[in-house]
């Protein structure tokens, strides 16, 4: 029987310094040394509502082998912040089976209406002058594995839209961008650059794999979307014996050169308008998301900055916190952080039980 999960990571501002006791997926597990040499544990824990970092520093040795990456967990620990983050740091935890949970639960998920999103997307395809385009489109959106696949799949592993439908928001997001920009520049030819991106990121369905947790497929990691789609692609030409072969080759290349340089997996750089507006508003879209998606996991920090975002390669000042904060007064300083080992302990810890079940 499934249990109930009545703690999510949306819940933390409401039991900061408390003990939880709740249930995740662990997305990464790493067996660390501390300063005595002795190990422990760093985990990555999520649900649908984000991820948490959380340490285990105490009775290690008997963890070390219950657990492995992509298992359920249900934890007993202090929830408490470091570094402006919350964390947990765990007492006692047990491995799960599957039966135990409801995998909805862990997995985030587009807010959106999914159906409106599809309808939505439709609609733009339905707009294409180019019968060949259209049709080609159609034609992917109509095929009943593609489609449940393109509803539900994320955009990224850990980047952006990393959540269920985050690829369909990601694609709708585009859409709306490219058909403005078109109307600013009319030498782009609209219907190709909407089909590029239809297609630029169409391989994540199979490049990754999000029944528990976000990862890798094997054939994502050897190939990359890239090539998948170039196959993929190619198998839905095949219905199309009169597409224009040129127009197959414009194609290829929105697939192949969408990253816009060697160095992020590009095996072609931007070569035509298309290509070039694809690539920059993929960019400008994903980092666009990753930045909104850091402020709301930390919308529960009093600071107007954010911790350091590693895909953006800085730190991010939240502009309506920052605001709000210099009408109300200075900034003021902030307090010196304690230790990784230290940070646990507080002088405010009171105990929230959610089941009275050993954990």
């Amino acid at each position: 029987m499934n249990a109930m999960k009545e703690f999510f990571l949306s819940d933390c501002p409401q039991f900061e310094n408390k003990i939880i006791t709740s249930s995740f997926v662990v997305s990464t597990k790493q067996v660390k040394p501390k300063k005595s040499g002795e190990p422990y544990l760093a985990l990555t824990l999520t649900d649908r509502c984000g991820q948490i970092e959380a340490k285990m520093w105490d009775n290690v040795e008997d963890a070390l082998d219950a657990f492995e990456q992509d298992d359920f967990l249900k934890i007993k620990g202090l929830l408490n912040k470091y570094k402006n983050r919350f964390q947990i740091t765990i007492h006692k935890l047990r491995r799960l089976s599957d039966t135990e949970v409801d995998f909805a639960d862990y997995l985030p998920k587009t807010t959106k209406d999914i159906d409106e999103l599809w309808r939505t997307l439709d609609d733009f395809v339905s707009s294409f002058q180019d019968p060949h385009l259209r049709s080609l489109v159609q034609a992917f959106m109509s095929d009943p594995e593609i489609a449940a696949a393109y509803r539900n799949a994320p955009a990224a592993k850990t980047l952006h839209h990393a959540y269920i439908g985050g690829l369909l928001d990601h694609v709708v997001s585009l859409f709306r961008s490219c058909d403005l920009l078109c109307r600013n520049y009319p030498q782009v030819n609209r219907d190709l650059l909407l089909t590029g991106v239809f297609l630029h990121d169409i391989g994540k369905i199979h490049e990754l794999t999000y029944m528990r947790s976000f990862s890798y497929t094997t054939r994502g990691q050897l190939l990359g979307h890239m090539i998948i789609e170039l196959e993929m692609l190619q198998a839905k030409l095949a219905q199309f014996p009169d597409f224009p072969s040129a127009m197959k080759t414009l194609l290829e290349h929105l697939i192949i050169s969408h990253h816009g340089h060697y160095e992020f997996g590009s095996p072609k750089l931007p070569m035509f308008p298309e290509a070039l507006m694809l690539h920059y508003l993929d960019d400008l879209d994903s980092k666009m998301e990753s930045m909104r998606a850091h402020f709301e996991r930390e919308a529960g920090s009093d600071s107007s900055w954010t911790s350091y975002n590693s895909s953006l390669g800085r730190t991010l000042l939240n502009t309506a916190k920052f605001l709000k904060k210099e009408e109300a007064a200075p900034e003021e300083t902030s307090q010196p952080e304690p230790s990784d080992e230290t940070a646990a302990s507080s002088p405010n810890v009171s105990s929230v039980s959610f089941e009275e079940e050993k954990v």
